[in-house]
């Protein structure tokens, strides 16, 4: 058994269904937080994260889909999934369209619910992984966090603007390759000018600085071409 549980926001009017759902779930390794309506939800929500949220459709108050579209446009991390007696194919077509990874038909078997949110976090967590890695690169002792527009080195960490971490992401995405000035310009600075260019050795400068501490990496200025980004193995 894993010592981490997964956590779920089971957000569900009807009381013996909410309580049956929520004790099932944590029979199952879940960690479950159930309410009865969508306002005492967000409370939690802004407070803790959650894997997965379930969300029935029919409550008084905000009902389901309202709900969703404030987790989506606060919290668009959550994914979410709608167990409803709501069976309308408009209803589906909308549920889907709010962004919900799943919309399940009650009444349904306890045992295909956990299944079917085992196969969804499975899922998910595999995207994450891929998605990590389009984001996260290793510089010889460095990691460029792109995303997080994150320089890591050791316990040190330096916080890059938007336009450090694009070009420096450029430059080792292109790692051992001529990168041109114009190139370089038009991808990130949209024109190539001599005011850019200027924008652009700076820049350089800045990332060299940052670099300095790993003498195995290189931004080498190619003259009136461009720079080469070398790490040496």
């Amino acid at each position: 058994m894993s010592s981490i549980k997964h956590r779920i926001i089971l957000v569900e009017d009807s009381t013996d269904l909410g309580y049956l759902l929520t004790e099932y779930l944590k029979m199952k390794d879940f960690e479950v937080k159930w309410f009865t309506n969508g306002m005492d939800a967000l409370k939690i929500i802004e407070k803790t994260k959650f894997d997965l949220a379930i969300l029935d459709v029919t409550m008084p108050g905000m009902d389901g889909f309202s709900l969703a579209e404030k987790i989506k446009e606060k919290h668009e991390d959550l994914p979410f999934l709608f167990l409803t007696a709501r069976s309308l194919k408009v209803d589906v077509l909308r549920g889907f369209y709010l962004g919900a990874v799943d919309y399940l038909k009650k009444p349904i078997d306890e045992e295909e619910l956990v299944i079917r949110i085992k196969n969804l976090l499975s899922r998910m967590n595999s995207e994450k992984e891929v998605a990590a890695s389009e984001y996260q690169f290793k510089l010889g002792k460095y990691i460029l966090n792109s995303m997080n527009q994150e320089l890591l080195f050791e316990n040190e960490v330096v916080r890059l603007t938007t336009k450090e971490s694009e070009l420096l992401k450029f430059l080792v995405v292109h790692k051992n390759e001529l990168c041109g000035h114009k190139d370089i310009l038009i991808k990130l600075w949209g024109r190539n000018d001599i005011f850019n260019k200027k924008s652009l050795n700076v820049f350089i400068t800045k990332l060299r600085k940052y670099l300095e501490k790993d003498s195995t990496i290189s931004i080498n200025n190619i003259h009136g071409q461009g720079f080469i980004f070398r790490i040496k193995e």
